[in-house]
């Protein structure tokens, strides 16, 4: 199974058109959270993960604008209500049976407090062995990482929409897993 990963859009819908394309057919694109700014709604980045049937979880500038303080973000007259009615039915973690195999995807760490980031170095890679599943998809550094924790294969796509991955460069990025080799490929652009 091939599995098209992107993260942290934060309403950059070019950004997200890009990856998409660059990515071709994929089985199942995930979204690992933020897929809008906090205060600044994109309704064309939403409605592209809803025509490719994505699977997301809201990150914490999606919960920003869900919340009290987005509510002037929300009612902007471009503002298409059911496009806000899909982002909010979104959850926070969600786990799939992927290939056979267990996925796990969350926007940051799915260790408590569960705002953490997470890099190649934190200690919550550590504590992440004792979860029973075959991947954890994360988003939120907007850094490229893929790390073995145990069982799981920790993967981050990076950012498709704000880059700030010194590791490549600055470049947006999105990652493509292959859930028969466990391979992860990345991919860097840059958009005009």
């Amino acid at each position: 199974m091939r599995i098209g990963i992107v993260s942290d859009i934060h309403a950059n819908a070019l950004g997200l058109s890009v990856a998409l394309e660059r990515m071709g057919d994929v089985d199942l694109l995930l979204c690992a959270g933020d897929m809008v700014e906090e205060f600044r709604f994109s309704g064309e980045a939403l409605q592209l993960l809803r025509d490719h049937h994505a699977v997301c979880v809201l990150g914490n500038h999606d919960i920003g604008l869900l919340s009290p303080h987005g509510e002037r973000a929300r009612s902007g007259e471009h503002v298409d209500p059911e496009m806000v009615k899909w982002l909010a039915a979104q959850p926070k973690s969600v786990e799939l049976d992927v290939d056979g195999k267990r996925l796990l995807m969350t926007h940051a760490s799915p260790i408590e407090p569960h705002t953490q980031y997470v890099f190649p170095h934190s200690p919550e890679l550590k504590k992440m062995r004792t979860i029973e599943v075959d991947y954890i998809v994360l988003g939120h550094t907007h850094a490229q990482m893929s790390h073995r924790a145990g069982r799981a294969l920790v993967i981050n796509p990076g950012s498709v929409g704000q880059a700030r991955d010194h590791t490549n460069g600055k470049q947006l990025s999105y990652a493509v897993l292959d859930t028969a080799t466990d391979d992860v490929v990345f991919d860097n652009y840059l958009t005009s």
